[in-house]
């Protein structure tokens, strides 16, 4: 899983923004309080890909549903249909827990991954914009509550 998501940051050209360790995983993705699953996909005994998930709810539509932080498929086998049947699975383990919709983020320079998810039916949000707080403004953004 670690090496996936390194490989992947090789791919983006982004190698640096990874800072995950083995221990993150096996800390945060195992036991009773896990903050993600994972579903890895396998070639002949050999590792092809992995898809990280994790439920969500959305309060307008009043249902579950699943993000997918990371589909990573390794270069030899690219072109199997193996993100699609990820990406298939993830859905379907929602569904089976009452979800009834998937969300995911695409870097923009990732035009591969986009027409994957385009002729899958998963479409870009034109009405949405991701937000985020990292490091020191998530940080900053905790310490507001001390009064």
């Amino acid at each position: 899983m670690h090496g996936a998501i390194q490989a992947m940051g090789r791919g983006l050209d982004m190698v640096g923004k990874v800072t995950c360790t083995v221990e993150d995983f096996s800390r945060f993705g195992f036991g009773p309080a896990a903050a993600f699953g994972s579903l890895i996909a396998e070639v002949d005994s050999e590792f092809a890909g992995l898809c990280l998930f994790f439920p969500i709810f959305s309060t307008w539509r009043g249902r579950p549903g699943v993000f997918v932080q990371d589909l990573y498929v390794g270069d030899r086998f690219r072109g199997l249909g193996i993100g699609e049947r990820l990406l298939r699975e993830v859905a379907s383990w929602s569904r089976a827990r009452g979800g009834d919709y998937l969300r995911l983020e695409v870097d923009v320079e990732n035009e591969p991954a986009q027409r994957l998810y385009q002729r899958l039916g998963i479409t870009w949000q034109t009405k949405d914009r991701a937000h985020a707080a990292y490091g020191e403004a998530f940080v900053a953004l905790t310490e507001g509550l001390k009064a």
